[in-house]
């Protein structure tokens, strides 16, 4: 899917189609590669103007290639940025940037493109157009608004200047809090500095050390190293008994990127400032409405609606889940029981989720080595899909030893699909949290005079505790479930059916339905024979114990009321921050959250808390206005769930033909249909939000 340039046979970054060439990509290629490719397909965009017939041939699939072009080169750059950060890296990205965000919104903004995509949508051959032709025509005239086509003089430079800006703000703010983040040391030596922390706590902690350059550091005799990278923060959160080290760790994370050189707080105000500058210049009131048009949800109104609703589900609950926990810290003769602070949170949780149901993470650990839950998944997924995982490293370069490469092949043993694992937290180089991204999309396209088709290509990025000391990554119960989360993203993208590459995967979705096949694949953690299928004892080979089973699922609702309102109190302050905040108005963003928080928490955050510094789905991610998204889909993904728990979860040929229904409809149809449409051809109806609140315990 080549748009006719010279033959590039010196940068790796111009070639243009193909899996990367990751072995052979230095940072010296990036800037030469973009400014060339931006000059050609420059050239290339203003051919298309002058020569365009307003049809799928004469149109549609010129600038489908031409931004395929772009995206190859572009798309590999920033995946680089996440994965394999450096200063140098960073300097090059920043400099090419201004130039690329140039070109989309040139492409954006083009007046005969957008009047050809019109005339399309007004012609006899738009009537008998696929359902997903149609969409991507009438998703491309609402781009085009979007981008400001309708613009002209000053209110049209203004608003190319704000893109320009937004996009290098937003890379500010996700470098000042990956640097923040990898700033923070606390170096422990002593015996009584460790009480409480696991054995897994203590290898990481001093395989940390001994990068930093303590050399002789051992997991029995340290010095230990804790960070604010969730594999070492969140496991110090729970275990560690030094309640004075748990506050100083838990100040330091909340404080993230708030002070200093790597102050976000400027960078979100100004990002605010112009995301409802831009909405105003495009006719919205406000930036959130700008943002749900072009999501499932129709307005505001009705997110609030749904929100607040599972608000009053969730908010008693979570009130009284405090009490229980003041009430059981005060049971073990805790001085700090009757007045817990944020830091008490997750080790007293710990404590009581042991107390109730008799294990915690770090057991189940040795049960979840990486190479067995990857069994498991892939185990369910052909059970379910009837597609088949296999390993193909080395049939593509990877930009990480640690990295992994796979194929799915069909019933037929055909490829259809690839993706890359990047499975283990390198905190120097790579982002926090979890991620798919597309390499490649499906696409079929004629290649001198016949046609082919592209396969989906996914990149796979978790950030779970890596292998230490000779033994294989170790799982805590939440990366298992972070890890089928991904992976349901990737299957999205993977096994689609729809052969126009702006239909396919997850192009064209709206963004508050395209959690739901993720969240759906989260679900069968808790299902018997997938757990029991990858939960064996890494040393012995011994199955999970039947009682760690039973308790699994009878935690899975502790303390979900809290969980549901943590998730509620982010949705309503990002709705917040985007339709009633005005940068003019007598309120700060960190007072809107302040103000906000005294009905979405229960335990009010700290002064010095500037969550909103690190909040970087909004900031630096494509969650602005649409953090509500995750909740969204999990009404869908839940409802999606309990069909087959309906045909009942041991039925293994009643869940393979509910699966194949599945894979035929919200995994095949991707982009091509709305996803009400979707759903319900699915489901036969369309969604309730009982079964959320059931999965949740709260019904």
């Amino acid at each position: 899917m080549i748009v006719a340039t010279t033959p590039h046979t010196e940068n790796p970054l111009l070639r243009g189609d193909g899996f990367p060439p990751f072995d052979q990509i230095q940072v010296s290629h990036v800037e030469p590669a973009v400014t060339q490719l931006l000059q050609e397909l420059s050239q290339a965009l203003e051919t298309l103007e002058q020569s365009l017939t307003p049809t799928w041939d004469g149109l549609v699939e010129p600038l489908e290639r031409l931004g395929d072009r772009l995206g190859w080169t572009w798309g590999i750059i920033s995946h680089l940025t996440g994965v394999k950060n450096s200063p140098e890296l960073r300097q090059a990205y920043e400099r090419v940037q201004p130039q690329v965000v140039e070109f989309y919104t040139r492409m954006g903004q083009s007046r005969p493109i957008y009047e050809g995509f019109k005339a399309i949508a007004a012609s006899p051959e738009f009537k008998e157009m696929t359902p997903a032709r149609q969409r991507i025509v009438t998703a491309a005239i609402r781009n085009a608004e979007h981008s400001g086509v309708s613009l002209s003089g000053e209110a049209k430079e203004r608003f190319n200047a704000i893109q320009l800006e937004l996009a290098e703000l937003s890379t500010q703010f996700s470098n000042n809090l990956l640097d923040a983040t990898k700033a923070f040391r606390l170096k422990l030596t002593q015996p009584e500095e460790v009480a409480g922390l696991p054995p897994s706590l203590l290898a990481l902690a001093a395989q940390t050390a001994r990068q930093d350059g303590e050399e002789t550091a051992t997991p029995a005799q340290g010095p230990w190293h804790i960070t604010l990278d969730f594999p070492s923060f969140g496991p110090f959160m729970q275990y560690s008994q030094r309640r004075d080290l748990r506050e100083q760790v838990y100040r330091a994370y909340i404080s993230r990127a708030s002070s200093g050189e790597w102050d976000n707080r400027p960078i979100l105000e100004r990002i605010l400032a112009l995301r409802l500058e831009e909405a105003t210049l495009l006719g919205f009131e406000t930036y959130a409405e700008l943002s749900l048009a072009s999501k499932m949800a129709d307005s505001v109104a009705s997110v609030e609606t749904l929100l607040e609703e599972l608000r009053q589900a969730s908010y008693a609950a979570a009130a009284r889940e405090l009490e229980e926990l003041q009430a059981f810290a005060a049971a073990q003769g805790a001085p700090e029981a009757k007045e817990l602070q944020h830091w008490d949170i997750a080790y007293w949780a710990e404590r009581q989720r042991e107390a109730l149901f008799a294990f915690n993470d770090e057991e189940l650990r040795p049960y979840f080595p990486l190479p067995q839950v990857l069994e498991g998944l892939f185990s369910l997924v052909q059970r379910l899909f009837g597609v088949t995982v296999v390993a193909a490293d080395g049939q593509a370069p990877v930009w990480h030893p640690d990295v992994r490469f796979f194929a799915i092949l069909d019933e037929n043993n055909l490829t259809i699909a690839h993706f890359y694992l990047d499975p283990y937290s390198r905190p120097a180089e790579k982002r926090g949290g979890a991620w798919m991204d597309d390499c490649l999309g499906r696409a079929k396209y004629r290649y001198q005079g016949e046609w082919r088709t592209r396969l989906p290509v996914a990149y796979l990025v978790c950030n779970q505790t890596p292998p230490v000391d000779g033994q294989p990554s170790l799982m805590t119960f939440a990366e298992v479930e972070t890890l089928f989360h991904e992976f349901g993203h990737g299957l999205h993208h993977m096994l689609t059916q729809v052969d126009e590459a702006g239909a396919a995967g997850i192009n064209n979705v709206e963004w508050d339905a395209v959690e739901l096949p993720s969240q759906f694949m989260e679900n069968w953690c808790y299902h018997r024979p997938t757990l029991f299928g990858m939960a064996r004892h890494y040393e012995t080979g011994e199955p999970l114990p039947e009682h760690y089973y039973e308790k699994l699922v009878a935690a899975r609702t502790y303390r979900a009321g809290s969980a549901l309102l943590r998730q509620l109190h982010f949705s309503l302050l990002d709705l917040e921050l985007h339709h009633r905040y005005r940068p003019d108005g007598n309120e700060t963003p960190q007072q809107v959250r302040d103000r906000l928080a005294q009905t979405t928490t229960i335990l009010p955050p700290l002064p010095e808390d500037a969550f909103l510094c690190s909040f970087g789905h909004i900031f630096a991610g494509g969650y602005a206005a649409g953090y509500y998204s995750y909740l969204w889909a999990e009404v869908l993904s839940a409802d999606a769930f309990a069909a087959f728990e309906e045909v009942g979860l041991e039925n293994e040929a009643a869940i393979r033909a509910l699966g194949r229904r599945y894979r035929d409809t919200v995994l095949a149809l991707g982009g091509s249909r709305p996803p009400m449409e979707v759903f319900k051809a699915f489901r036969g109806r369309e969604p309730m939000t009982a079964p959320l609140l059931r999965h949740r315990g709260l019904l």
